[in-house]
């Protein structure tokens, strides 16, 4: 599976993230194409190539109508610190949140924002995406303030820019094949910030609360700017599965995002890489240029259970599998001084570890849960229809060095046909399984 590995030595930002997707080859006229989809007036798109400290990348824009007309505003909105307004000071002002000065703006809450994304007729993917994104900001926000989320205001001029930010990063990803995202640490700079709030130190009161909530670590450096937006901070909040060094990746593609400022201790670039993770190169592992399975970790969480019952066990793998598990299962062991027992087993992309660890502690009997991490060798899948004499069944099939190796008929479709043909379903699956062999 493709992989997007986001080195944020120098920070993020929303632009800077897009930027550095399109140096990576998404294609700025779809991405434009795309977010007309909101039909969201008052902006349009300056996308260019350009240097910052001799290292050449894409620089991207929003240049809003009529800016002049709200200098005052803009200057003081988190994208204006991310397009370079005020980039010669230690400080930034970020009155967007709440709308609480310039009442003579019109504002957009985030209740009004998540009704533009809803309505619009973007994919469900990037919809889903750029509601989550708005609403760990709005979340954030709203605990800051002590105002519920919906509720949370963003200027007009700032809930703009800000808009085409999280939607368009979406819509880059998507783009992308909306590969596993992974991190570097999260630096921040130093210094402060004019917020509406007040004056702050950095981190942004909300960057701190968005990485906080999603239990992001966060250290500082010695570049007296801030270099982490709340933009930033919600993107790698919502997209990024884990946070460290590069773990055995192959580089594919390497792109530059930039921002406006020069720093002082570093280059102001979000360099973004896109190719494959290369697990386990053991002497009977084929990586590059071999086998073309998928890898990928999950997380592997386990308890001993001797006094749950099977109601409390059998709703837990229902409420467990509504949250996301990838996979949970129990099998019967024999525990100390012979007492039968079970191993309640839940399968977890590795950033949901915690979320699982704790509903098992808090809906099973167990006192303590196991962890490790596991890679996985998984075939290139597919769906398709494949012809039966009884009609189209679709088939999930599994391609390993580009051959079909498996094939397994979709249970809820092979019944549906069984049922309108009158016939065993096992007499279905076995000619969905004759057709499939056929697939190359």
């Amino acid at each position: 599976m493709k992989t997007l590995y986001l080195d944020i030595f120098s920070g993020i930002a929303g632009d800077m993230f897009i930027a550095a997707l399109l140096d990576l080859g998404v294609d700025a006229v779809k991405l434009e194409r795309e977010l007309k989809k909101l039909k969201l007036d008052g902006y349009h798109l300056h996308i260019s190539r350009g240097q910052k400290s001799a290292i050449a990348g894409v620089k991207f824009d929003v240049h809003l109508a009529h800016a002049h007309d709200h200098a005052h505003a803009h200057d003081g909105h988190e994208h204006a610190h991310e397009n370079g307004h005020h980039h010669g000071h230690q400080h930034h002002d970020h009155p967007h949140d709440h709308g609480h000065e310039h009442h003579h703006e019109a504002q957009r809450n985030f209740a009004e924002i998540k009704q533009l994304i809803t309505r619009s007729k973007l994919s469900a993917w990037v919809k889903e995406k750029s509601i989550a994104v708005f609403q760990r900001i709005a979340v954030a926000e709203g605990k800051i303030h002590g105002v519920p989320p919906n509720e949370v205001h963003f200027h007009e001029v700032g809930a703009v820019d800000s808009i085409v930010d999280i939607v368009g990063a979406a819509i880059a990803l998507e783009f992308l094949g909306k590969p596993r995202v992974f991190a570097s640490p999260v630096v921040e700079g130093t210094g402060w910030i004019n917020c509406a709030h007040g004056r702050f130190p950095v981190p942004a009161p909300a960057t701190l609360a968005i990485l906080g909530a999603r239990k992001i670590p966060v250290s500082q450096c010695d570049e007296p700017h801030e270099l982490v937006t709340p933009t930033g901070a919600a993107l790698l909040a919502e997209f990024v599965k884990s946070f460290g060094a590069m773990d055995n990746l192959v580089a594919e593609k390497i792109g530059f995002g930039l921002g406006t400022r020069d720093n002082q201790t570093r280059p102001n670039v979000l360099r973004a890489v896109l190719g494959t993770r290369s697990i386990g190169q053991g002497p009977k592992s084929k990586v590059a240029g071999g086998l073309d399975w998928e890898t990928d970790r999950v997380a592997v969480l386990e308890t001993n259970l001797d006094d749950c019952t099977g109601e409390m066990l059998g709703a837990f793998v229902d409420t467990a599998l509504a949250a996301g598990a990838l996979d949970v299962f129990h099998t019967p062991i024999q525990m100390k001084k012979n007492r039968p027992g079970i191993l309640l087993t839940v399968l977890c992309v590795e950033s949901d570890a915690d979320k699982f660890s704790e509903l098992i502690l808090r809906d099973t009997t167990a006192f303590g849960v196991r962890r490790t991490i596991a890679e996985r060798r998984k075939l290139r899948r597919e769906f398709v229809e494949t012809a039966t004499p009884f009609g189209k069944v679709t088939v999930k099939i599994g391609r390993l060095g580009g051959k079909v190796v498996q094939a397994a008929p979709e249970y809820e479709s092979a019944k549906k046909l069984a049922t309108k043909a009158g016939v065993p379903l096992k007499q279905v699956y076995d000619a969905a399984a004759k057709s499939a062999k056929l697939l190359k």
